[in-house]
């Protein structure tokens, strides 16, 4: 694995990390803090930005590695970033609380 791809994955777990922090703080402080739904969404668009450098690394790493669901992050980002008037925080909020987890144990498993 290339240094720039491990230092992307090791980056994505870090900002996995910070949204393990921001779900801890549950569904319902979510849904009434503007501010941490303004934070899950950076945090999201971080991850996908994480995921286009792994992509720009190593190119055929994404395609090579679905279980890491690079691209769905990826996806994800540019919807946050280039969608916000139409970004919907219960959408954004399964993304963080059920598929980030996944994602960055995966993220784990393969860089062991």
């Amino acid at each position: 694995m290339r240094d720039k791809v491990r230092q992307a994955l090791t980056d994505l777990l870090d900002h996995a990390a910070a949204v393990e922090r921001l779900v801890s703080r549950g569904k319902d402080a979510y849904d009434g803090d503007e501010m941490l739904r303004y934070a899950g969404e950076d945090l999201l668009i971080r991850l996908g930005e994480t995921a286009h450098r792994v992509d720009s690394a190593d190119a055929h790493f994404v395609a090579a590695h679905p279980e890491l669901e690079l691209r769905d992050l990826k996806d994800a980002r540019n919807v946050a970033a280039h969608g916000y008037d139409v970004v919907d925080a219960e959408i954004v909020w399964e993304i963080l609380a059920v598929h980030v987890p996944r994602v960055a144990e995966h993220v784990r498993a393969h860089l062991r």
